[in-house]
């Protein structure tokens, strides 16, 4: 990934990194080859994404060159559908929408055809009411089921009485994300950004049905597959934040890592909507989510990346939407230029790096196995760990802790030999290194 700051000298690059779970447990008492697994890449304090959703022209017109003259990586969560080169376009899954248009004259909308009704919303050959699905779907989840049947009621009748322009529009979010080609994101994607999918049409899931569901994250899967490989296939965001459980039930058999929620029990989540700041935390991470808007201060988003510098457990996910007055709370680019530099000056506390990488080291972490001998004036490292290795594919960072009498270590993997200064805490001496799991064992010796 190029955008990966090369690692410190302190550390050996052996390959990706991933992140294993510890096995070696000792209070002060210092013990030789004692080995465990840092919480997070290289050794750091804490780890912060930066994703972008709907793919506005702008993002990549202005904000992408902010990020990469400093090689700041992020995740653009992207609607497939409207890219130049795309297969799948938005549709409706169901029965011909003219038998449902008929029905609803007879029979009210209520808890068996709502979802079908709401899914054929923005299909039934007119202009303008796709906005009737997207108001419907956020009443029906927040609990409003009668407000949602009323307006989905009032939606048949105009249509039924010829009262919108025919033809098909989309929502505002896939019209903004209109010129983007699959060219450029092989582009943006060969040079370490990580494309994700954000449904086909930026739907309003908790308002779909099963099939119509499916199709918005299957397809715009396939799409990426396609264009991109499966690489970027891991990561998913579903549109508007939904955190219903009936679509991440469905979501979750399509997508590895979903923003919107993850079922860890090791994870703490705290989402944009809350205004809860991480404290004692009974858990392993802390996967705390900000969203910049027009009214969010410069200050205070400093201070989320100052909370997560000072902490062990905690990973920043940044979330933002429009750039330069196009899209949603558009955040103008030269504040995000000073935003990233000050990121960026906190490089040697955090880690920077996509969605998908964080969660694939926390998982890989918390799923790995690390023994080690300590034989001969040699220590031998095994690392593995029990996830599809395919899709796991990061290095971990190991920290071993080595006689005190060794000034330089000597780290060997395969092919691979670096040479590291010790460093001390209160255990003892310690050098941290990369080491690939379920690959060869790492030898360390005295340089």
């Amino acid at each position: 990934m190029h955008f990966l700051k090369p690692i410190n000298p302190k550390c050996l690059f052996l390959a990706p990194i991933f992140s294993c779970q510890a096995l070696f447990c000792f209070s002060q008492q210092f013990v030789i080859g004692a080995t465990s697994v840092t919480e997070w890449q290289y050794g750091k304090n804490g780890a912060v994404s930066i994703t972008y959703d709907d793919a506005s022209r702008n993002q990549f017109l202005k904000a992408l060159p902010v990020m990469e003259k400093i090689k700041m990586p992020a995740t653009f969560f992207v609607i497939t559908g409207p890219i130049s080169g795309s297969k799948y376009r938005g549709k409706f899954v169901g029965r011909p929408v003219a038998e449902i248009i008929k029905e609803s004259a007879t029979t009210p909308t209520n808890d068996q055809n709502f979802l079908e009704r709401c899914s054929a919303a923005g299909y039934l050959g007119y202009k303008g009411t796709i906005s009737y699905h997207t108001k419907a779907g956020s009443m029906y989840d927040s609990g409003k089921k009668d407000k949602a049947f009323k307006l989905i009621d009032s939606l048949y009748t105009k249509v039924r009485h010829d009262d919108f322009k025919s033809g098909y529009e989309p929502c505002p979010e896939y019209k903004e994300a209109v010129g983007s080609t699959w060219e450029d994101f092989k582009k943006d994607a060969a040079e370490g950004y990580e494309i994700a999918s954000h449904s086909i049409t930026h739907a309003t899931m908790p308002g779909l049905d099963e099939a119509n569901i499916k199709y918005e994250l299957e397809k715009s899967k396939e799409e990426i597959l396609t264009h991109l490989g499966p690489k970027y296939t891991f990561s998913c965001e579903v549109p508007y934040g939904y955190e219903n459980d009936r679509v991440m039930q469905i979501a979750y058999k399509i997508y590895p890592a979903l923003r919107n929620r993850m079922p860890e029990s090791w994870l703490k989540e705290i989402d944009r909507a809350s205004n809860v700041t991480p404290g004692p935390n009974n858990k392993d991470y802390v996967q705390w989510q900000r969203g910049g808007t027009t009214k969010t201060p410069l200050s205070l988003m400093k201070s989320w990346v100052d909370t997560t510098a000072a902490r062990k457990d905690t990973w920043l996910v940044l979330v933002f939407h429009g750039i330069d007055g196009m899209g949603y709370e558009a955040l103008s680019s030269t504040m995000l230029d000073e935003y990233f530099h000050y990121i960026r000056s906190k490089e040697d506390n955090l880690w920077v790096a996509t969605f998908g990488d964080v969660t694939r080291y926390m998982r890989e972490r918390e799923s790995s196995k690390v023994t080690a001998n300590n034989k001969g004036g040699k220590i031998s490292v095994s690392l593995d760990h029990s996830l599809e290795k395919s899709m796991y594919y990061l290095p971990l960072t190991l920290k071993t802790y080595v006689p005190s009498g060794w000034k330089n270590v000597k780290v060997t993997q395969g092919k691979h030999t670096h040479q590291l200064q010790v460093k001390k805490d209160e255990k003892g001496s310690y050098v941290l290194y990369q080491a690939e799991p379920n690959s060869i064992s790492i030898m360390l010796s005295k340089a």
